[in-house]
């Protein structure tokens, strides 16, 4: 689950036939001095160029909007001294929603519809989905103008659409955490890369693998929104506050943990700090022999949402599928092809 972002420049092929390389080197400076400065202010990441456009990545919705909105508004300042024609504008449609990582690239129907979404967006102006509009209410005061349930191409569903009010003050941006007493359930977790503890540098594609697989299946659970794995592994081996990352991302709660693989013995350590008052509220170790890895993942994705939602009385009932296989050793040679491929290599080799 993600939030996704993309701008596109309006008018691009009519100003590129007129001044290809006037065009060319204002939306470059655009870039530099407008949107990757926001992008990373406001914790968010750039995919990809799309050529006149861009993909953004962001872990909160609240987070996602602010940005556009302060990327539209700065466009709009640094174009007030230019003609018309040599003005970069930026349509932005924006969605929350499942995403899936290749390397470091992103796909889906969350970055799909964000896409369309786009297409309807107004010149300097921003288009929403309903599930962007739902989590921004009341931390974000700039209006917005309910466009209805919109088909969009491609899409099975109708969308719900709203339009961001941009001709008024600017919008208030609240990111205040509640209270440390506060009665609240979590809602919003990311998953940090487990660390690898075997001492073995061949055998990080464990950690990782194991790390992916607890992202999947906490991201099964209706009550959750998990951030995603790329933008969490974005921040892989560095040393940082786990509570003030999870605050960057706009979790409630960070999950951190550990692998050791040891001969035929597999432990693995969990534990999950509450971003709001940094304290570790949970901490378990699981040790099984290593053929009875899937029931360690079981148990420590059933320990997490037990922790999570302790009031809910179906949390043991949660229905989660499992992993095709049952071998230990084709699973082990799956999570080293899917290392080897996000390394880029082209001939792994098994053990």
């Amino acid at each position: 689950m993600a939030a996704v972002v993309v701008a596109d420049v309006v008018g691009y092929s009519r100003m590129m036939e007129a001044d290809e390389s006037e065009t060319l080197r204002a939306l470059a400076e655009a870039r530099e001095t407008v949107v990757e400065p926001l992008v990373r202010e406001c914790s968010g990441r750039i995919v990809k160029l799309l050529g006149d456009g861009l993909l953004l990545e962001f872990a909160s919705a609240v987070r996602a909007v602010d940005c556009s909105i302060r990327i539209q508004r700065q466009m709009k300042e640094a174009n007030s001294s230019l003609q018309d024609e040599r003005r970069i504008v930026f349509r932005i449609g924006i969605n929350l929603g499942d995403i899936v990582g290749q390397g470091e690239d992103i796909f889906g129907d969350g970055v799909n519809i964000a896409a369309r979404l786009e297409q309807l967006a107004e010149p300097g102006g921003i288009c929403l989905s309903g599930k962007v509009f739902d989590e921004i209410q009341g931390k974000i005061t700039a209006p917005a103008r309910e466009l209805g349930a919109i088909k969009l191409k491609n899409i099975q569903n109708p969308v719900r659409a709203y339009a961001i009010d941009l001709s008024g003050p600017a919008a208030q941006v609240d990111l205040r955490t509640p209270p440390p007493n506060a009665s609240r359930e979590f809602t919003t977790i990311v998953v940090m890369p487990f660390a690898n503890l075997s001492g073995r540098d061949d055998q990080r594609y464990f950690a990782d693998g194991i790390t992916e697989d607890i992202v999947t299946e906490l991201s099964k659970h209706r009550d959750l929104s998990v951030v995603a794995r790329s933008t969490a592994f974005a921040y892989k081996d560095q040393p940082a506050n786990a509570a003030e990352l999870g605050r960057k991302f706009g979790a409630d709660v960070v999950v951190t943990g550990g692998i050791r693989l040891a001969g035929h013995h597999v432990r693995a350590t969990v534990q999950l700090v509450d971003t709001y008052t940094g304290r570790q509220v949970f901490a378990e170790r699981f040790d099984r022999p290593v053929e009875d890895i899937f029931a360690v993942q079981d148990e420590i994705v059933d320990a997490i949402v037990g922790r999570l939602f302790f009031n809910l009385p179906t949390v043991a009932s949660t229905a989660r599928s499992r992993n095709p296989t049952t071998s230990v050793s084709a699973y082990t040679s799956w999570l080293r092809a899917g290392d080897a491929w996000r390394n880029g290599d082209r001939a792994p080799t098994y053990a």
